[in-house]
């Protein structure tokens, strides 16, 4: 489980495979806190370590991504070089900062725009038509693994959404948020909570 909350980036420095992709991330992590076994949360995916090494504050880790994940996500994110938001897993007793996370990726969206608003960023993203019933306005969505809060949304003719949000100064300097262009491509996971209530309703109609 996660919050949303980036620690840390790190940059993909070995990827081998094209159906299975075994990566290599470097990361400002002390590589004695992190346990073989232990789940981080790579742009909002939630992957296991295999390996680890490097110095604190120069580590490393290996991850497996399958062939399942590969499919459900931005392709890019695994490329030779690709910068990742990191976010280890939640420890009982750590600050729910943003909302709960559990990394597993619902779809991919894309950045159809970026406005500048005072000193924030509002960004427009359009969500396929399989995850529109769970966005709702004021609701939590995550984008490559950052907790953000729907400022509003625009249902289209063919049943996708847009959804805006803004990004602050402090998180587009601390994420890939402040990488982002229009076109680019976005891992979305929708809230847990809206996808147990959708769940709900469906049964009871």
């Amino acid at each position: 489980m996660f919050t949303g909350i980036i620690t840390a980036l790190g940059t993909i420095r070995e990827a081998r495979g094209s159906d299975h992709i075994h990566a290599v991330i470097a990361a400002p992590f002390d590589p004695a806190t992190i346990a073989i076994g232990a789940s981080i949360a790579c742009s909002g995916v939630c992957l296991t370590v295999v390996d680890k090494g490097g110095a604190a504050g120069d580590a490393w880790f290996a991850v497996d991504i399958s062939g399942e994940t590969i499919a459900r996500t931005v392709p890019e994110r695994w490329a030779l070089g690709a910068t990742l938001n990191l976010e280890p897993a939640l420890k009982l007793g750590d600050e729910l900062g943003g909302h709960i996370v559990t990394g597993h990726v619902d779809g991919v969206g894309q950045i159809v725009s970026l406005t500048p608003a005072g000193d924030s960023t509002r960004i427009l993203i359009a969500a396929p038509a399989d995850l529109a019933p769970y966005i709702a306005e004021k609701g939590s969505i995550t984008v490559d693994g950052i907790s953000l809060t729907v400022n509003d949304i625009a249902d289209q003719a063919d049943g996708s959404t847009h959804f805006a949000l803004n990004i602050i100064p402090h998180t587009a300097k601390v994420t890939t948020a402040g990488q982002w262009v229009a076109g680019a491509a976005v891992n979305l996971e929708i809230d847990v909570l809206a996808r147990y209530l959708k769940r709900m309703q469906a049964l009871k109609g």
